[in-house]
Order: C-alpha cells, then structure tokens, then sequence
C-alpha cells in the first residue's frame, strides 16, 4: 500500500523561477499520450546512468522511443548551449544538471524550461514546482562501518584538525562545481550554524572579524590534505573492506549499493554537526527548441511517478512527489536523515553561480599551502 511521505523544513526553500511560455498549454495525460507518439524520439540527458533503464522503461511503457544517455552537470549545460545556438536540438531534457547554471543563464536566455504537470501539482511543494525539481541527492558524511560501530567524528571542524590530516575524502570542488555551490550555500544560509559547530568543537567562540566561519572552514579542511577523488573512489577509501584505518569522506548515497554487494561497508555520520550532509535539488530542463514538447513532458511526468523515479529512489535519491514513499530497499538509509540535511536553497542559485570561481580559488589555494 503506499503511503504519503511528510516533510518537515526541508521542504521550505527548494527551487524557484518562471516556466517558458512554450510549454504553457496544459492537456489531459491521454491527449498529451496521443500528441507524443506523432512526435519524434527523444533523447535525455541526466547525471545518473539510471536514465538508460528509465528510458528504455518508458519507451515500454508509452510505445514511444526514448533514449537516455549519462552527460555530467557541466556537459549537459554546454550541450544545451551549443544546441540551441545552432538550433538543432539532441537533448529534449536535461535532468539533475547544474542547477546554478540552469537557474542562472539557461532559463533566462530561453534556453530551457520547465512544465509542471497539473494532475501531480498539489503533490509537489510549491517551492518546488517553477521551474520544477523532480529528484534530489543527498551527499551524505560517511564512514567505514566494518571498522567504526559508530561514526568517529561528530563535527565538521575535526576534519581540519591533524587527527584527520590526510584522512577525508570527497570529490573536488573544481570538477564539480555543485560542491563549490555548498560552500556558498553554507556560507549564504547557515554561516551562523558553522560557528556554532566550531565554538562546540573547541569549546571556544571563531573570530569572524576579517572572514566567515564557512569560509575558515573550507581553507583548514582544503589545507588538511583531503583525498582528491571521483565519486567512486571516494566511496572505495571510505567503504572498502579490509582497511586498518579508512578514510571518511562525504559522498552521494547511491555509492552505498555497492554496501548490497558486499564491496563496501559504509555508514551515515548520525548527528555530525551541523550538517550531515546536503540535499542537491535536480531539475527537469526542457529544451525550448525541442521538436518533440508532449513527449518530454510526458517523460518529465514519468520521472514524478513510483515506477519512473524508482532507479534511482533505490540509490536515495529523493523524489520530489510527496506521495512517493521511501524506497524500502534503498542502502543508506538516508531517509531516517533527510531532517538533518542542508536543504540548498536555490533561491541564491545565482549567487552561488557569480562566486563559483572564488570558491573554487579559496580551495585551490589552500590545497597548495
């Protein structure tokens, strides 16, 4: 039986914007079915590989054909971009890719947008309907399981002390540009909860007279030496099985199906402060130029569907569909933890665009002193 998912604060500031006129005209699902399959197939872009089954069930599903091809955040933007300027659109839809970008200059310029499908409005909070979000990842704190029974670190600012020099991994920050975002959310939105943390690690107030308490942060955990990685090599440092001293490391909660393959054995920090991690919100972004509108907003619908959203509920991501329940085999877990993420507050998406290259700066800097 399904049941309805309640949602506390994290709910409160996930995405706003202004849907495109070319996809203003709304039609009953079985119109819009009918209109789709004389239309051409359509390819979709998203930064899980997930979107390959998806699509291939979809195409099941509807009779009408669909491919959906693995692009990260920064290429599907840039693809988006050459398309339209030579207008000839590959990519229908562009899904989870870079929000700051999307926000920033995509939907602006006319680029991209957005449909929110009527029948599922009263189940999408309203912060998260124009331009519409349909999943997010939550990147979660983690930590080796087989060799910890409980996490080692309760606070963010141990990982900028010696103890765990050499010792934390992640994905960087100038590769992927949605953990410079973080810093810039943390700092924007929660700089006051990152002092906080620091005065409850060392028992002793931060001087933020000449720099935030984000960006102290950033610079002494950048300095600390952390283990530079891709996201499966992040998960391998944490999680492998057989290590003396694993790394910890903050990672996306789909690393934790391989915990179900018995390759890894990782665990979610409970109660770090002040944060266990961070949700990132995905978008579904339209091509303006898309010689196929019912069919991607079809599969924009598909995506807010059980069936259509469950390849990747299973790694926790999650749905945006209020009346989808957790995924009970789901990994993680995370859905016991979802209070307890930051929620990015996409309201400053541009901002958090215009600073990118500052933090990404800090962050190089620190890594070479």
């Amino acid at each position: 039986m399904k049941t309805t998912r309640k949602y506390g604060p994290l709910t409160a500031a996930l995405i706003l914007g202004t849907a495109g006129a070319a996809f203003a005209q709304d039609a009953s699902l079985e119109a819009m079915v009918e209109a789709a399959k004389a239309e051409p197939p359509i390819t979709v872009y998203a930064v899980t590989g997930k979107i390959v089954e998806t699509a291939e069930a979809f195409t099941k599903a509807y009779g009408i054909q669909a491919t959906g091809k693995k692009v990260n955040e920064a290429e599907q933007a840039e693809l988006m971009i050459r398309e339209a300027q030579a207008n000839n659109v590959v990519g229908d839809l562009a899904v989870a890719g870079d929000l700051a970008v999307i926000m920033g200059q995509l939907i602006p310029e006319g680029i991209a947008t957005t449909w929110l499908p009527p029948d599922l409005a009263n189940d999408i909070a309203p912060q998260s309907r124009d331009p519409l979000v349909v999943v997010s990842d939550p990147h979660v704190w983690a930590y080796n399981t087989e060799v910890h029974d409980h996490c080692p670190v309760n606070n963010v600012w141990a990982f900028t002390d010696p103890e765990w020099h050499g010792k934390v991994a992640m994905m960087d920050p100038l590769a992927k540009p949605a953990y410079a975002d973080w810093f810039n959310q943390l700092e924007t939105h929660h700089d006051a909860e990152m002092a906080a943390a620091y005065e409850a690690h060392y028992g002793k107030p931060l001087d933020t007279s000449s720099q935030s308490a984000t960006a102290a942060w950033v610079q002494g955990f950048a300095a600390n030496a952390p283990l530079i990685a891709d996201s499966s090599g992040v998960a391998d440092a944490v999680g492998a099985l057989g290590q003396a001293e694993p790394f910890m490391g903050i990672m996306s909660t789909a690393k934790f199906r391989d915990n179900v393959k018995g390759k890894t054995a990782l665990g979610i920090c409970a109660d770090i402060q002040p944060f266990e991690g961070w949700l990132y919100p995905g978008v579904a972004a339209m091509a303006t130029g898309t010689k196929s509108p019912n069919a991607t907003k079809l599969f924009v619908h598909y995506l807010l569907s059980e069936e259509g959203i469950a390849p990747q509920t299973i790694d926790g991501k999650i749905s945006s569909n209020t009346s989808i329940p957790a995924n009970a085999e789901e990994a993680s877990g995370v859905g016991s933890h979802i209070e307890k993420l930051m929620v990015y507050d996409t309201a400053t998406a541009i901002e958090d665009l215009d600073k990118r290259q500052d933090w990404q700066d800090a962050w190089r800097m620190a890594l070479r002193n």
